[in-house]
């Protein structure tokens, strides 16, 4: 009777065997086949001395056996364990789903018992024997037999199944938005080191009026219009970052003291810039530092940023919770700041200049900057390194072409290109009157349906038709978050840009590029050696 049950029984459990092996079968062979990889990989490692040691019959026997192979043939015994051993982790969690505590410890056991011996014929390099496999490829059945005796049946142990997958994934979900969360957050966190230096630059230019007093001399210096010049501006409130941009400029520029820098910043880092520049040479160069807070053109009135930035529903998106993992990034604060956006009114900020380099705070320069200013631009605004090359920098990628506004007027595969080191040509910038077709496309997005956040989606629209490709060595991108650029690109590279969660002023920088932004602090500098310290 025993023997008759156990014959109707066979072919349901090998329809159940067969579903449960479609949902988890698949993950557990993979795991197994890794593992034995592994053991295969180590007993090479270890056991190479060992051979060479034996007869050569003997190393031609061991190495003969493809273990891999064996757990996948559907003849061996290693096979046959692996698909009991699946069918039984599967009754495991049914079991506890159960509360049949007993049974699933029984199944545990025996399924530790069946992992020791793969594990065992993979590290001698010898299939599993008949004597071997049989007594737990028995007792294995039989629980399973007991499982079925449960009613556990196939239709309930899918649904399980399932559910027990889905409630993974959702967790994996959970965890990979949290994990991108905690990198963000820490990406915006100013490390502590940075905030003693602000508070003791702040410190400094509160309690000194010379400081203030030599700003105000500078304030009207004739070299911050000077064309002859080569002047580059800079929009940031992270005053270090800043200084390495311009410390790296001009230690790599041929004549240092024809360089001009324009810094703007906000209101509360205002004062540590004055202090920090002022108080520090950087090879005769000319340094202005201006608060975007004293622009009183820049207004809602005005702007169409401004405008939106100060209303509720899009600040609410900024800084709202992080629901997705997709626009986690876009929802950085820095889109907030009013700096980020300053590069669409360069010719109104400097009204007298011809010409301008732009370089992001989180750039490195690496070689002499000035033969920018002599390229021929062919009558385009815009100078910049295309990105085709690199995936997810085409058009596409970063406008809503399912809108028509959109659609009609661009080309979907059009090459994106870089914001970070742009040269600027102001005469073309007025003539073309780019400014208002930046203003244009604000303002056709101010549902947020063209496109979501940032400032190069309107710059790909703004500056369509008016961007003159750069030799790619002008700017090397990336080194905020890939870690496997070419070395000898970024040796090559004038500048190379640290874009992306890891930047070189953070723990979680690359160490790998860290070095290359390192090398232009100024370690000796008595405040950052105490803010270092403390």
């Amino acid at each position: 009777m025993r023997r008759r049950a156990a014959e109707y029984r066979r072919p349901v459990r090998r329809r159940f065997s067969y579903w449960i092996w479609a949902l988890f079968g698949l993950f557990s062979i993979a795991g197994l086949v890794l593992l034995v990889v592994h053991h295969n990989q180590h007993e090479d490692r270890v056991e190479q001395p060992v051979l060479e040691r034996n007869t050569g019959l003997e190393q031609v026997a061991h190495e003969s056996l493809n273990f891999t192979a064996e757990i996948l043939s559907a003849r061996s015994f290693s096979r046959q364990l692996a698909e009991q051993m699946t069918l039984a982790k599967a009754y495991v969690i049914i079991a506890k789903e159960h509360n049949n505590l007993h049974l699933a410890w029984e199944l545990s056991s025996k399924i530790r018992n069946c992992q020791l011996l793969l594990s065992k014929a993979a590290m001698r390099g010898e299939p599993v024997t008949l004597e071997e496999a049989e007594p737990i490829i028995k007792s294995l059945s039989y629980l399973i037999f007991r499982a079925e005796d449960a009613h556990y049946d196939i239709a309930t142990t899918i649904m399980t199944m399932k559910s027990h997958i889905q409630a993974l994934e959702e967790r994996a979900n959970a965890a990979t938005v949290q994990s991108t969360v905690f990198g963000q957050l820490a990406a915006e966190a100013l490390p502590k080191s940075l905030h003693c230096l602000n508070v003791k630059l702040t410190a400094d230019w509160l309690r000194k009026p010379s400081l203030q007093e030599l700003a105000d001399d500078k304030r009207n210096s004739p070299r911050l219009m000077d064309n002859n010049l080569y002047h580059f501006c800079i929009f940031s409130d992270n005053v270090l970052a800043t200084s390495l941009v311009v410390n790296s400029t001009v230690s790599n520029a041929d004549h240092p003291k024809q360089l001009v820098f324009h810094i703007v910043t906000n209101g509360i880092n205002y004062g540590t810039m004055q202090a920090w520049f002022l108080s520090n040479d950087f090879k005769g160069s000319t340094i202005e530092v201006q608060n975007v807070e004293e622009f009183s053109w820049f207004n809602a009135s005005y702007a169409p940023i401004v405008k939106q930035l100060l209303n509720a529903d899009s600040r609410a998106y900024y800084i709202g919770g992080y629901q997705d993992n997709v626009a986690l990034k876009l929802r950085s604060p820095k889109y907030q700041s009013l700096l980020n956006h300053l590069r669409f009114y360069i010719p109104e900020i400097y009204p007298q200049l011809e010409k301008v380099v732009f370089l992001d705070d989180d750039v490195v320069v690496q070689k002499d900057l000035t033969p920018l200013f002599s390229l021929d631009l062919h009558g385009n605004v815009n100078g910049a390194v295309e990105t085709c090359l690199e995936a997810f920098h085409r058009y596409y990628k970063y406008l809503n072409f399912s809108n028509t506004i959109i659609s009609s007027k661009f080309d979907p595969q059009a090459c994106g290109w870089a914001f970070g080191m742009n040269v600027f040509d102001l005469i073309a910038w007025k003539k073309a009157n780019v400014t208002a077709r930046y203003h244009y496309w604000q303002e056709q997005n101010a549902d947020g349906t063209l496109w979501r956040v940032g400032t190069l989606p309107p710059g790909l629209l703004t500056f369509y038709g008016l961007t003159e490709p750069l030799d790619r060595r002008w700017h090397v991108l990336g080194l905020g978050y890939d870690l496997n650029i070419d070395n000898r690109l970024i040796e090559s590279a004038a500048v190379v840009h640290f874009n992306g969660f890891m930047k070189p002023w953070l723990k979680l920088a690359i160490d790998r590029y860290k070095p290359l932004w390192e090398r232009y602090v100024n370690q000796s500098h008595p405040y950052l050696q105490d803010c270092v310290t403390s």
